[in-house]
């Protein structure tokens, strides 16, 4: 149910209020059809994006049913190399190998040992007042949810490994807030902390596969956790940590429950996942070395995964595993291409530079990206967003001779940060596992997207000013 309608006055309507985003959307395409001072094809090419967004926005299907449709639309349009573009994109299949990535580490009960660990190392000094456990259990969960960004590309597959391990973890608390920061904590250190390592974040991801296909620079994964890595994942966590503690924590140090978790030494299961993961972020570590695309350490992690003898889980595991975004991420590419090849990018990069000063300063641009990106981000997903503007932006830092990875960079930030669930899916499932509402979910999220605003955002363009 939307929200803003009451189930009683929905259920007085003929139809699902969703399904209003499709005439909604179809009026829009015909207005920018009729009406926009647009070359015919730039102005068809945006009339198909302006439709898939609106669906997008409103859901009255699934997302991977709007782009399968947009997909037809500019192949029927365009052509059908256009509309398969996306599907030629390493940052497409690199999400779809971390989905794969993320069942196999979930099968083999690495979250387990996680939990575990986690307990086992805590001093025995502090068991016995819930202040400190908390303390404790905060830090320390949080580093590791940090670490587990960096061992597996999809955030909303970490947060389906780690949602059971902080809902048992919570129940050493009788006090409801401490459960729900053991809870959101970890979990928003894994998903906003993301920011800092390129594969950690699907918007990393995407930005950077827009970038490198509009003809911009690569930007490898050590460099990616060289600049970002230390203000947007460290200090990022470090804000969240932080923002935590404030809202939530034991109202007194005697609200421990008589909860335990048993201990038990790790699985060769268990090791030889770990093991396989490490491999990955050495070779994404490595890439300045042998230049190879992310892609490839995902897929050799992946391999090893899923092999006969020395694998962690059975193939029958593909089985369970929801390949929709792939459509998602093919469309996406599909109508950055799209906009790009229509000259559409160009015209908007003009209009942008014309609310700019004749010689923009790095800094000025920065804040300017910053700003469209968190407005476009209330209107749509951010990946919508990102298919949107990154090709405005790649032609808008050609034109200007502006360095354009710190522009790709702090564009990444922007579209993850959020204010409220329906910005993001994986805010969606947070709130889907029914652990908090959506108003302690919404404070949270914007405390935490404020925060970094208004603290690291100026130290992190402050360094690219200085590196750039």
């Amino acid at each position: 149910m939307p929200d803003g309608l009451s189930a009683r006055a929905a259920s007085t309507l003929p139809f699902e209020p969703a399904w209003l985003s499709l005439p909604a959307g179809v009026l829009a395409a015909g207005g920018v059809l009729g009406f926009a001072p647009l070359a015919p094809d730039a102005a068809l090419m945006l009339a198909i994006t302006v439709f898939c967004v609106a669906l997008w926005i409103g859901t009255p299907v699934k997302p991977w049913f709007t782009a399968l449709l947009g997909i037809g639309l500019i192949g029927v349009g365009f052509s059908t190399e256009l509309a398969l573009f996306g599907f030629r994109s390493p940052a497409t299949w690199l999400v779809v190998v971390g989905l794969l990535i993320g069942e196999a580490a979930s099968e083999s009960g690495l979250a387990d040992l996680v939990e575990r660990v986690t307990l086992d190392w805590m001093p025995e000094r502090i068991t016995t007042d819930a202040v400190a456990v908390y303390r404790y259990l905060l830090v320390v969960l949080s580093a590791g949810s940090l670490a587990l960004a960096v061992l597996v590309p999809s955030s909303l597959v970490r947060v389906l490994i780690l949602a059971p391990i902080l809902k048992s973890l919570g129940d050493l608390f009788t006090d409801r807030s401490a459960k729900i920061g053991i809870f959101l904590g970890p979990l928003f250190a894994t998903y906003y902390g993301g920011s800092g390592f390129l594969t950690a974040s699907l918007a990393n991801i995407i930005v950077t596969g827009l970038v490198e296909s509009g003809g911009g620079p690569v930007i490898s994964w050590a460099q990616w956790a060289l600049y970002m890595g230390p203000v947007m994942g460290v200090g990022r966590v470090a804000v969240i940590i932080a923002v935590t503690y404030l809202l939530y924590r034991p109202s007194g140090s005697d609200a421990l429950s008589d909860s335990a978790v048993e201990t038990a030494a790790p699985s060769p299961t268990e090791r030889r996942m770990l093991a396989f993961l490490l491999v990955g972020v050495l070779f994404w570590a490595t890439d300045f070395v042998h230049g190879l695309h992310p892609l490839f350490g995902a897929v050799v992690v992946a391999l090893l995964s899923f092999a006969p003898k020395i694998g962690v889980v059975d193939h029958t595991a593909v089985g369970e595993t929801d390949f929709s975004i792939l459509f998602f991420l093919g469309t996406i590419f599909a109508i950055a291409e799209g906009l790009q090849r229509t000259a559409f990018t160009d015209l908007a990069a003009e209009t942008l530079l014309s609310y700019l000063p004749a010689d923009p300063s790095l800094p000025l641009v920065l804040v300017f990206v910053t700003a469209i990106s968190i407005g476009l981000a209330f209107l749509m997903e951010g990946l919508a967003v990102a298919s949107v503007i990154t090709p405005v932006f790649v032609s808008f830092a050609q034109s200007t001779g502006l360095p354009l990875v710190p522009i790709a960079m702090i564009e990444a930030v922007a579209l993850n940060g959020y204010f409220f669930p329906y910005q993001s899916a994986v805010l969606v499932g947070i709130l889907g596992l029914g652990v908090v509402d959506s108003v302690e979910l919404s404070r949270m999220a914007s405390l935490c997207t404020i925060a970094t605003y208004l603290i690291l955002l100026p130290i992190q363009i402050g360094i690219f000013v200085l590196l750039f």
